[in-house]
C-alpha cells in the first residue's frame, strides 16, 4: 500500500497520530515505550509515511527483493530507503546475511508497534475513503430557512436515525452574505437555498423546483376553486419577511401590475408559524406547496388565481467537503428522499454546468 502525503497527512499530524497510537500500547510493551521515544527524538520534517511503510515491508520480508516486490517499487528504490531510515533512526536497522537480511535489536523492538501505527493510520483513511453509515460516526451543520427544515431537513433526520445512528445534525439560520466564509472555515457544511443565489465558487446541486399554493382554514367561507383576482385581493393575507417587518413581496408587485392591492395584516418571520395562524382564523397565506404537505385536515389549499413565480430549491458546499465520503453520503441521502430514482443512477461527478441533470454534484 503506497500512500500520498499530500493526500492524506501533513507531515507534523502524522507524527502526532504515530505517536499517540504508540501510546496506546506503551503499558503493555517495553518496545512501544522505545518506539515512542524513537519517533519523539526524530526530526518531523523528515518523518515520511512511505518511509514507514518501507520499513514495515522490510522488516516483516528482511529481503530488499521481496519488499520490493511487495511495494511495487524498484530493488534500487528500497534499498535507497532503507539508507534514509538507517540515517533516521541512527541504527542499520538490517543486516546482511548468508539469506536476506537480519534485524537489529533496534528493529526488533520498532516492529510491533510499528505496525500497529501504520494498522491505525491505514483505518483512518479507510474509514475517510468509504463511509459506513451504519457505524460512521460524523456532524453535519446544514443552514438553511425554516421552510427548508421542514420539507427537507424533517424527513432526512428520521431516514437518518434509521440508516446512520451515530450522524449528527446541526442547523443554524442561512446568512447567504456570509454562507463562503462559513463554509471554508467548516462552520457550515451544507445549505440548502436557491442555487443561483450561492456564491459562484460554492458547488450546486439542484433538487426541485417549488411552486406557491394559497391556504386558508378548512371551510373558509372565501375560498373556492372559482376565487377570482379580485376577491384574493380581498382576503387579509399574511406573508413571510425572513429580514422581518417587510410588509410587501414580490406577489405584491404582481398583484399590482394586474391593479390590484391586497391587504397584508400580517408580516412573520417564520414560515413555521404561518399555517398554524391561518388554522386557526380567517387569514390567508401563499406558501411553498412543500410547506403545508399532508395538512389537509386542517388547510385547505387552493391554486393562485394568478401567475406567481416558484423557486429553485438546491445543495450547496465547498470544495474542502465535496471529496469526503461522510458528507458525500449525506448529499446522497438528500437527493435520494427527493428524487428515489436518482440513486440507480447517481455514480459521477461533473464539473461542467451542461451536466447538472445527471450529476450527483455538480458546481454551477
Amino acid at each position: 500500500m503506497r500512500v500520498d502525503k499530500q493526500d492524506f497527512f501533513h507531515q507534523k499530524r502524522l507524527r502526532g497520530l504515530l505517536c499517540l497510537v504508540s501510546l496506546r500500547f506503551s503499558q503493555a510493551s517495553v518496545k512501544s515505550k522505545n518506539f515512542l521515544a524513537t519517533i519523539h527524538a526524530m526530526d518531523s520534517s523528515r518523518l515520511d509515511l512511505n518511509l514507514l511503510l518501507t520499513l514495515e515491508a522490510l522488516l516483516s520480508e528482511q529481503n530488499v527483493t521481496k519488499a520490493a516486490a511487495r511495494l511495487h517499487l524498484s530493488q534500487p528504490a528500497v534499498s535507497a530507503q532503507l539508507s534514509r531510515l538507517r540515517d533516521m533512526f541512527a541504527d542499520p536497522l538490517l543486516m546482511p546475511a548468508q539469506r536476506g537480511m537480519n534485524p537489529t535489536a533496534k528493529a526488533l523492538d520498532l516492529l510491533v508497534p510499528l505496525r500497529q501505527a501504520l494498522d491505525q493510520v491505514r483505518a483512518t483513511v479507510t474509514t475517510h475513503r468509504d463511509f459506513n453509515p451504519a457505524f460512521g460516526s460524523l456532524t453535519v451543520t446544514i443552514a438553511c430557512t425554516d421552510y427548508l427544515q421542514s420539507a427537507v431537513v424533517k424527513p432526512l433526520i428520521m431516514a437518518l436515525k434509521a440508516r446512520a445512528p451515530g450522524l449528527r445534525i446541526a442547523l443554524r439560520h442561512l446568512d447567504v452574505s456570509q454562507l463562503e466564509p462559513q463554509m471554508a472555515r467548516g462552520d457550515v457544511d451544507l445549505a440548502l437555498m436557491t442555487p443561483d443565489a450561492a456564491p459562484p465558487t460554492l458547488r450546486t446541486r439542484h433538487l426541485f423546483d417549488e411552486h406557491y399554493v394559497l391556504i386558508g382554514r378548512r371551510d373558509h367561507p372565501q375560498l373556492s376553486a372559482t376565487l377570482t383576482v379580485e376577491k384574493f385581493a380581498q382576503l387579509e393575507h399574511v406573508i413571510v419577511s425572513l429580514q422581518g417587518g417587510d410588509f410587501a413581496t414580490p406577489v405584491d408587485a404582481a398583484l399590482l401590475a394586474l391593479g390590484h392591492r391586497r391587504k397584508v395584516v400580517l408580516s412573520a418571520a417564520s414560515f413555521l408559524f404561518v399555517p398554524e395562524i391561518v388554522a386557526q382564523s380567517d387569514l390567508v397565506a401563499l406558501v411553498p406547496a412543500r410547506l403545508v404537505e399532508g395538512r389537509a385536515d386542517q388547510l385547505t389549499r387552493l391554486a393562485c388565481p394568478f401567475t406567481v413565480d416558484g423557486f429553485a430549491v438546491g445543495m450547496v458546499w465547498h470544495e474542502r467537503n465535496h471529496a469526503h465520503s461522510g458528507h458525500r453520503w449525506v448529499r446522497e441521502m438528500v437527493l435520494s428522499l427527493i428524487h428515489p430514482e436518482s440513486m440507480e443512477t447517481c455514480t459521477t461527478d461533473s464539473h461542467n454546468p451542461i451536466d447538472n441533470a445527471t450529476a450527483c454534484d455538480s458546481p454551477q
